[in-house]
């Protein structure tokens, strides 16, 4: 048969059954749309800070070479004297310079006391208003702040917050709160990506958020024309003398991308990997599309081999076939990625990240990497059943016989499956006896992907024994009906085996993440009984600022109140007697916080740590370094003197909370750190007295009510808080690993949609004898229910097995409470029977609408 004829054949054939690869498509579709998706979302988010970016940076920047990323330690930025601004401004090349103003740990409140920024997205941005600025923005009402009651704010703040001139906004910085209203209202030219910002003038600005005047956080120069920004920096390095950073504009945009560079590429991966999974599961829905499309087309490939056909041309054909899916699939889904970018920036945009559809960015790698794995994955999925087709012998279709059974083929398949589950459990036991997390993970790792791939392997062997439990429990109460069904899912074991593994991925995921995140819920609420004596618990959202903690220490008067603790954490660097050098951060804390963290020391009471010139250390510190109670540690403290402090306590790291930190009194820091030095309180522990904690909640609650960004909570309150954290992020990986699950219910759907064609006359001869419609419809139904249940039962299996693993190496970093959650799993199996009962609805719908005659004649 000539190669146009089996062109034509294959090409026929594939709209001949353009239903029965809907569904197939709609996988590829899903799975290219996650992909490319993905990659348009991230790539208008790179376009949207680097246009931000490009816009915010003058030709040469000067910062102080110490300048940290937001905020400080102390809560006021690192900063220059105004001395620098004339040496720069005489440098040869520069146009003009100016000195800017600008600090990030502040608070933006309304009259109603509203943060107008975000706790969890976006920072709040306070500076003075400067020349540079109209480069991103243009002042669209009223006009630029003029003195010390004034301000300006960005226009998209103004509408999120229903702001209008006139309206009062208090500022809460290091320094201490200051009014001003409303005179003016400036709008981004480029896409503002969340931020608050608000405009002081230069000398509020310079006195409010640094605590002083004549002090500048960077200088901005222009360059003259035809001085390029690399010339001008070797100008005004020239022109000052001490740590300062000098960054071209090109060099300020690519520090300022690298810093949220960590968190794009976490996304990205992370959506990538899930769409990963996606295609895997894919995979078996195309195996098992084709290998019944094969086994329905066995006469014809027959007649083809007849006429003249070589198997490679029939391999061919079906691999031509596989190869229009794929290429249908995917441009549709390149389409469909677009619209899935599109919404994941709503989304983002709702949790506090602006993005906008005009910085849209589709670059020409996205529909070619999507078109790349869509038609790559479709057509090696189709291959073994291509090759299962070449395989026909034409007497042999011609009887129908169909593919013949390669039972040797069966046996070397379980034993390969049993030989990788083996493997896999090998090292998921050999993971649980590592000393180091470290060392356990990647045995963890090989466990995982080794145990999924003998448990598709051997899905087959496991189906025929597994369905037959699960219909002894689930189908004997239909009776005959429950009896057909069950030979209908045990009919071709390696059928029911793919379509089961397909769903019994994603929810290996889910019972894995679930019991590790229920887990770590368990081991740190545990932990927070054992060691956390305190009532409450105080934290800020950039640590908390002197007005809030002087607060809190007065609310400590109250007579509710037994004590207040203060902890700080000081940059130093330490030097061992060794001679080893450290870059470590001390707890500085009153000592009040020995009563508030309980801790086991391995050697001295902690007590004595908060002594004069004490300190004591890590017992893994202690351990890498030889060192011993009594001996004394050369401790430089950033910005301050360097001394020896004794060890007095060695602590226990065998903890979840504060392990391997090191304490000092706080009076010791203040002692070798100048006050403006002095980090802010990171946080805040209170006791109340007996029998008072209701009304100590309250006075320490109401003392900070002045900045809605200070949370006081009790021990109740912060296990909610650290439930609630787990589960925001297990319920986002459950809406990804959706994905997944929606691509399995297809693969059952096509199965049953397929199996119901494959046995037309079976379901007419049977319908002929006496079943009603309303008993084949639930036939179809059970045996839908049997494969999502059997998925189910693998994967959640096999996915407890996977999270008490990790659970294991979870307890080597102190969590160490192993907590099954029975609910969510009982939950995600009951679902899997109705996902069952959902995906037979078509399948069952179309069987029972059949002609019984005309099935009879079906052949």
């Amino acid at each position: 048969m000539s190669a146009n004829t089996m062109m034509k054949t294959s090409v026929r054939n594939f709209f001949a059954h353009k239903g029965r690869m809907a569904l197939s498509a709609v996988a590829v579709l899903l799975s290219v749309a996650f992909v490319c998706g993905t990659l348009v979302f991230t790539d208008t988010m790179d376009t949207t800070f680097d246009k931000l970016f490009a816009a915010t940076s003058s030709d040469v920047t000067v910062s102080p070479k110490e300048a940290k990323n937001e905020g400080s330690d102390t809560g006021r930025p690192e900063s220059m004297p105004a001395s620098a601004l004339t040496r720069v401004e005489r440098a040869d090349g520069v146009k003009s310079a100016e000195g800017a103003v600008s600090s990030m740990n502040v608070t933006v409140v309304n009259a109603d006391n509203k943060n107008m920024g975000s706790e969890n997205g976006a920072p709040t941005i306070a500076g003075n208003w400067t020349h540079n600025d109209l480069r991103s923005m243009d002042i669209t009402s009223g006009h630029a702040p003029r003195g010390p009651t004034e301000v300006m704010v960005d226009s998209d703040t103004a509408k999120k917050h229903h702001l209008k001139m006139g309206d009062e906004l208090r500022t809460i910085a290091a320094t201490g709160d200051f009014r001003a209203r409303i005179v003016g209202i400036a709008s981004f030219k480029v896409t503002n990506p969340g931020a608050a910002v608000v405009y002081f003038d230069t000398a509020t600005a310079q006195r409010e958020l640094l605590g002083r005047t004549g002090q500048f956080t960077q200088i901005n120069v222009a360059a003259d024309a035809g001085v390029s920004d690399a010339v001008l920096k070797k100008n005004v390095a020239a022109s000052l003398d001490g740590p300062y950073k000098f960054q071209t504009q090109a060099e300020a945009a690519d520090a300022n991308r690298k810093d949220v560079g960590s968190f794009m590429d976490v996304i990205k991966y992370a959506m990538l990997g899930f769409a990963g999974i996606a295609f895997l599961v894919g995979i078996f829905l195309i195996i098992n599309t084709f290998s019944m499309l094969v086994a329905q087309r066995t006469r014809e490939i027959g007649l083809m081999r007849a006429v003249g056909s070589s198997r490679k041309q029939v391999n061919r054909s079906v691999l031509v076939e596989a190869l229009l899916l794929g290429v249908f699939g995917s441009v549709i889904g390149v389409g469909a990625g677009v619209g899935l970018a599109v919404g994941l920036m709503k989304m983002m945009s709702a949790a506090g990240m602006d993005l906008s559809t005009d910085d849209l960015t589709v670059r020409w790698t996205t529909p070619a990497i999507g078109l790349l794995l869509g038609i790559v994955v479709t057509v090696l999925a189709a291959y073994v059943p291509a090759r299962r087709a070449g395989k026909v012998s034409p007497m042999a279709a011609l009887r129908d016989a169909g593919t013949p059974a390669d039972v040797k083929a069966g046996l070397v398949r379980g034993l390969i499956g049993l030989v990788l589950t083996g493997g896999g459990g090998f090292a998921l036991y050999t993971a649980t006896q590592a000393a180091k997390a470290g060392e356990g993970s990647l045995w963890l790792g090989v466990g995982i992907v080794t145990t999924l791939v003998g448990f598709v392997v051997i899905g087959p062997l496991l189906a025929g024994g597994v369905v037959r439990v699960i219909s002894a429990v689930l189908l004997r109460m239909f009776g005959s009906v429950g009896r057909m069904a069950e030979r209908n899912a045990l009919r071709n074991p390696r059928r029911t085996g793919a379509t089961g593994a397909a769903l019994m991925i994603g929810l290996a995921l889910v019972a894995c993440l679930s019991v590790v995140g229920s887990s770590m819920v368990a081991s740190a609420t545990s932990e927070l009984d054992k060691s956390v004596g305190a009532d409450f618990i105080v934290e800020g959202q950039n640590g908390l600022k002197p007005q809030a903690a002087q607060a809190l220490k007065s609310a400590g008067e109250s007579g509710y109140v037994s004590h207040v603790t203060e902890v700080k954490f000081v940059r130093t660097t330490l030097t061992t007697p060794g001679g080893v050098k450290e870059d470590e951060q001390l707890v500085a804390a009153t000592p009040t916080y020995a009563q508030d963290l309980r801790r086991e020391t391995t050697a001295g009471e902690l007590s004595a740590a908060y002594g004069k010139d004490a300190m004591s250390v890590g017992s893994e510190f202690a351990k890498k370094n030889h060192l011993k109670v009594g001996d004394t540690m050369k401790v430089a403290f950033d910005h301050g003197r360097t001394v020896g402090l004794r060890i007095a306590a060695i602590t226990s790291d065998d903890t979840t909370f504060d392990k391997g930190a090191m304490y000092i009194n706080l009076t010791t820091a203040k002692r070798y750190v100048p006050a403006d030095r002095l980090p802010l309180n990171g946080m805040m522990f209170a006791k109340a007295e007996p029998g008072k904690a209701g009304q100590a909640y309250k006075a320490l609650k109401s003392s900070v009510a002045a900045d809605p960004t200070v949370h006081v909570k009790n021990q109740t309150d912060y296990k909610q808080t650290l439930k609630d954290q787990v589960g925001q992020m297990l319920n986002m990986i459950y809406g990804l690993l959706a994905l997944a699950i929606v691509v399995a219910v297809l693969g059952v759907v096509n199965t049953l949609a397929l199996s119901v064609v494959e046995r037309t006359r079976e379901i007419g001869l049977m319908r002929a004898i006496g079943l009603s419609r309303r008993q084949l419809r639930r036939m179809i139904r059970l045996e839908s229910v049997v494969i999502a249940v059997f998925g189910a039962l693998l994967g959640l299996g096999l996915g407890m097995g996977w999270g008490a693993t990790a659970q294991k190496l979870l307890a080597l970093e102190g969590l160490d409470v192993l907590e099954i959650p029975w609910p969510t799993i009982l939950t995600v199996f009951v679902g899997s029977a109705f996902v069952g009962l959902f995906a037979a609805l078509i399948p069952a719908f179309r069987a029972g609408r059949m002609n019984v005659l005309n099935a009879i004649a079906t052949e």
